[in-house]
Parts: structure tokens; C-alpha cells; sequence
């Protein structure tokens, strides 16, 4: 049963990667066994993806942590299943055109550099560069207390609509 093992089977490939940053391997494209990496693609990730989670959970604190993790990934599979049907993009996010992180809108820093970088995850098509839920992503979701999967469910949602999803972030704020 490979959809209903998912959270589990992710839950150890997490473990794994953690336990082989903190032995001191690096470097994502030799991170992973052939049967991990396919494992991964199967579920419309990749190994940037969770070596990028292993080097935050043993850099921070044990942030983003394997339950953020595995709820930001549960969004990005469902997306890559159900709307890409099982195909990655052929697109990367160009991330020296992203917003600077000092932008704002309606007041609000790191919201405009952080849609285009959520649609990019959404989609599967973040740089190695990028990391949907890094530290700034993580300081931005605790100060507008969101949930970071969460807020990738509602880019996908207003997949085209900034302004709704920036209604809700204000809604959300002001909700505190």
C-alpha cells in the first residue's frame, strides 16, 4: 500500500535524512539512495526538498520538524497527483527575479516574496536555492500564526489570485 503508507514511509525517509546530515553527509543529489529518490519522485518530491528539511531540523533547533514537513509535502503530492497527474514541471523558479525580502504588501513584509515562492513549491518547480519553509518563511508563518501547509493550501486554492490570498493573510492577522 503505497498512498495510504505515504506519511509513514516519509515520516522515515525524514528520520534518515536528519540522522545523515548530523553524521556529516552533504550534498542533496548524493543524499538519497536510487530507491529513495524514486520514492520521492513518485510522490512529486525531490531530494532537495528533504535535504533541505534535514539541514534546518539540525541547524534550528529541529525546525521545520518532521510534522510541518510532512503536512507542506501531503499539499505538494496531492497537487503533483491530482493536478500535474504524475508529471513534474519543466519549469524552475528564476529566484533572482523573486520580490526583495523587505517588500511588503499592505503592510505586510516577506508576503510578496513568499507567493511566488509557495506556487513554485505548490508546483515543484522551487531551485535548489529555495526552500518553502526556511527560516524567514518560518518567522513570517509564527509572527501571522499560520500554519505553513496551510498557507500553501490556500495559494492553491487562489492559485491565481494574490489579492484573495492576501485578504486572507490580513484576515487571519487581525483574527489574532
Amino acid at each position: 500500500m503505497k498512498n495510504f503508507d505515504f506519511p509513514t514511509q516519509f515520516r522515515a525517509l525524514y528520520d534518515r535524512a536528519v540522522e545523515r546530515y548530523a553524521q556529516g553527509r552533504r550534498g542533496a543529489e548524493t543524499f538519497f539512495t536510487a530507491d529513495e529518490q524514486t520514492f520521492l519522485a513518485a510522490n512529486g518530491l525531490t531530494a532537495q526538498h528533504l535535504y533541505d528539511y534535514a539541514e534546518d531540523h539540525n541547524g534550528y533547533e529541529g525546525l521545520p520538524g518532521p510534522e510541518h514537513a510532512l503536512s507542506i509535502e501531503l499539499i505538494r503530492r496531492d497537487y503533483f497527483r491530482n493536478v500535474q497527474n504524475g508529471k513534474p514541471s519543466a519549469f524552475v523558479l528564476d529566484d533572482t527575479r523573486l520580490p526583495a525580502k523587505t517588500d511588503a504588501v499592505q503592510g505586510i513584509p516577506w508576503l510578496p516574496r513568499l507567493l511566488p515562492k509557495a506556487r513554485a513549491k505548490l508546483r515543484g518547480e522551487l531551485p535548489p536555492s529555495l526552500m518553502y519553509c526556511c527560516g524567514g518563511d518560518r518567522r513570517f508563518f509564527r509572527e501571522h500564526d499560520l500554519l505553513p501547509a496551510e498557507f500553501l493550501a490556500t495559494v492553491w486554492r487562489h492559485e491565481h489570485d494574490d489579492a484573495a490570498i492576501v485578504a486572507w493573510v490580513v484576515s487571519r492577522t487581525a483574527a489574532r
